[in-house]
Order: structure tokens, then C-alpha cells, then sequence
């Protein structure tokens, strides 16, 4: 929080600013090759503004990976686990799949920091992992994969499988969110519909 003195709208652009400099200048450099004077420089501001909004590089590191968490824990809260069609589990594992790419993809620079880089990012994956095993288990329970294999497995899998694939395709605008959360879905649900019936 600001010290020292009131903060106001042109103290909130400084801060979004200082933010926004330090998300590019992580993501390119990594956080030990950033320092604070890189980033009031590529924000045009003093040494002095920055320590009125963060006590430190790390403090400021530490709120962009708790901001990136706690946002894909939000489109996870906001996410429908419900489909409109037979094939159901592809549907649901698409659509949550595509809410995150497209989070990805309107955030790269900040995905590259919470999802790649910072030593936080392996809590981010098991978080990930959680919610879709929670998603396996309480809406898929019932299709044939789920039934044949580790619903912890399954989930690491799918992140692994985002986590790879985010790098070499998505960030690199080989794939399109909706175009990669299908080819992902299909590879662990396709042919899954007609077992359903059996």
C-alpha cells in the first residue's frame, strides 16, 4: 500500500504503470536480471515512486504471482461444468481449457512469469490439478475414461499437456485458444461418447 502520501488517480496510473513495466521486464529477463531501477526507468518514474506502492522487487514479484493465481482461480469459480450435447466431457473440459488459454493469450507476459518462471508456479499447477480433478470427479464421474484411470493422473496430465503446449504453440500463435482446448480435449476424450452408452 502507498506510504507517505495520499494516493490518487494519478498515483493509481504510476502504480499500473510500474506494474505493467515490471510484468515485460520479468518475463523477458527473469526476476534475479530485473532490477528495481529497470523498472522505474522503463516506466519513467524515481526510485522513490516505486517504494510508495511495493517495500520491495520481491514484494512487487510476489503480488503479480498471487494476482496471476488468485485470476485463474476466479475463471475456475466462473467456469459452467454443464454441457449441451452428448459428448459432454470433451464440451467440459474444452470449455475450461479455453477460459484459461484465453486468459493466457490476453495475459503473456504475466503467464510466463506465474506459469513458467516463478518458483510459485508449481503451486499454480497443483491448484490447476485440484480444480480439475474436482471437475473430473464431480462431473465426469460417470464417463469410461474416468472410470479407467487416476482422476489425480488425469489431471496432471491435462496440465502437463497445457503447460507444454502454452509454450510452443499458444504464446507462439501456432494455436488458437479454442483450436487448442479442442485438439487437448480430443486427445484424452475422443471416442469416449458411444462407451458411454454401453
Amino acid at each position: 500500500m502507498a506510504r507517505g502520501r495520499r494516493v490518487n488517480s494519478s498515483g493509481e496510473k504510476s502504480k499500473k504503470l510500474l506494474l505493467e513495466k515490471a510484468i515485460e521486464l520479468f518475463s523477458t529477463y527473469g526476476y534475479h536480471q530485473t532490477k528495481i531501477s529497470d523498472i522505474v526507468k522503463a516506466a519513467n518514474l524515481t526510485q522513490p515512486t516505486f517504494y510508495l506502492y511495493f517495500q520491495s522487487k520481491e514484494t512487487l514479484f510476489n503480488d503479480l504471482n498471487e494476482q496471476f493465481q488468485n485470476e485463474l482461480v476466479e475463471l475456475f469459480s466462473n467456469s459452467t461444468n454443464e454441457a449441451t450435447n452428448e459428448n459432454y466431457a470433451t464440451e467440459i473440459i474444452k470449455n475450461n481449457l479455453k477460459n484459461m488459454f484465453d486468459y493466457f493469450m490476453k495475459n503473456p507476459n504475466l503467464t510466463k512469469i506465474g506459469f513458467f518462471d516463478a518458483e510459485h508456479s508449481m503451486a499454480v499447477k497443483q491448484m490447476l490439478v485440484s480444480k480439475l480433478e474436482n471437475v473430473i470427479n464431480h462431473s465426469l464421474n460417470e464417463y469410461p475414461v474416468v472410470k479407467r484411470v487416476n482422476a489425480t493422473v488425469l489431471a496432471e496430465s491435462l496440465v502437463g499437456s497445457m503447460e507444454r503446449l502454452t509454450l510452443t504453440n499458444l504464446l507462439t500463435n501456432k494455436s488458437n485458444p479454442e483450436q487448442l482446448a479442442q485438439d487437448i480435449s480430443m486427445i484424452y476424450f475422443a471416442n469416449e461418447k458411444s462407451l458411454v452408452h454401453q
